[in-house]
């Protein structure tokens, strides 16, 4: 079976699925990658301790868990086959010290709906998402390592997140509107910490990245990163940049690992 990558994507809003450029960019990047038997999931939008796993049942609904955008947003679907033998092989991995619980009804967020309905508009590969439990960077390669042998056996490991996300300090909302300085100033820094391979500086981020706190005034959409960076045969190799630009003054930079 063809070994997949891990990857670190920037999500969007709803109206992604209506910009041409990024909507094209991802599904380029997905026809250009080896079909997967399954995918995991770890999305910005679900932080959650012990770690959670959504509901396998085919065709769950989702969860719209935004506002203010139009009706049709709310009517999407994404209604993906079963997916419990992930989710079993999932729970199989973790540690007795890291239980792993079952929701039993909570779908796909649009952290993990959104993009894929790019990637993968046929909605046919099993999709399981898993919850963040925890925002230390430490934690989550270790999380990521776990998970990595997961590659060797078709899943697709993807954290989904934006490289910026500072929306309190946003003056415009355009799609094409300037990134503010703090926008720039982190994603310039962390490019260049990925491309270097520097583990210890992006998980430095608080101390070192340039930018903050506004880049990231929470930091639930940057810290999906170390999942797949521990999910990386070896962390400290560079990965490829597949996706950079900015999205309403937002770093929409992207990952692919090996």
């Amino acid at each position: 079976m063809t070994q997949m990558p891990a990857l670190y994507i920037g999500h969007g809003a709803p109206p992604l699925l209506d910009d041409a450029l990024w909507s094209g960019q991802l599904a380029s990047w997905a026809q250009d990658l080896p079909r997967p038997k399954a995918i995991l999931m770890v999305s910005a939008h679900w932080e959650s301790a012990p770690v959670m796993l959504s509901a396998t049942a085919p065709g769950t609904p989702l969860v719209y868990d935004f506002g203010g955008f139009a009706q049709r947003y709310y009517e999407m679907t994404y209604a993906t086959p079963d997916a419990s033998a992930l989710a079993a092989r999932i729970a199989a991995m973790m540690p007795a010290t890291e239980p792993v619980h079952q929701h039993p009804s909570r779908g796909l967020d649009h952290g993990a709906w959104v993009p894929l309905k790019i990637m993968y508009p046929d909605a046919d590969i099993p999709v399981v998402q898993m919850s963040l439990p925890t925002q230390d960077p430490g934690r989550l390669l270790e999380l990521g390592r776990r998970l990595r042998p997961l590659r060797d056996e078709g899943v697709l490991i993807i954290g989904s997140g934006f490289l910026t996300h500072g929306l309190p300090f946003l003056t415009e909302f355009r799609i094409d509107a300037a990134a503010p300085g703090w926008s720039t100033d982190f994603d310039l820094w962390a490019a260049d910490a990925l491309a270097r391979g520097d583990i210890d500086a992006l998980a430095s981020y608080k101390d070192k990245a340039p930018g903050m706190p506004y880049a990231h005034p929470t930091v639930e959409h940057y810290t999906p990163l170390f999942i797949t960076l521990g999910a990386a045969t070896d962390p400290e190799t560079p990965g490829e940049q597949r996706i950079d630009g900015y999205w309403m003054g937002l770093s929409k930079r992207s990952l692919q690992v090996a």
